[in-house]
């Protein structure tokens, strides 16, 4: 294989899970502001955030 695409290989690899980490920060700090507000009961909230995501995704 040819050393640039290995290299652009290896970066859209770093990318995806450099997505996938700061969206799974992302959804932890939404459901903790909605439950710290009291919007929503703790139980409902990561029901919400996942099925959104889901949604969204």
């Amino acid at each position: 294989m040819d050393i640039v695409l290995i290299s652009v290989i290896a970066v859209i690899v770093v990318a995806f899970i450099f997505d996938f980490t700061n969206g799974f920060h992302d959804a932890a700090n939404s459901v903790a502001t909605v439950v710290a507000t009291r919007a929503l009961p703790a139980k409902w909230a990561p029901t919400f955030s996942a099925v959104f995501n889901f949604l969204a995704y």
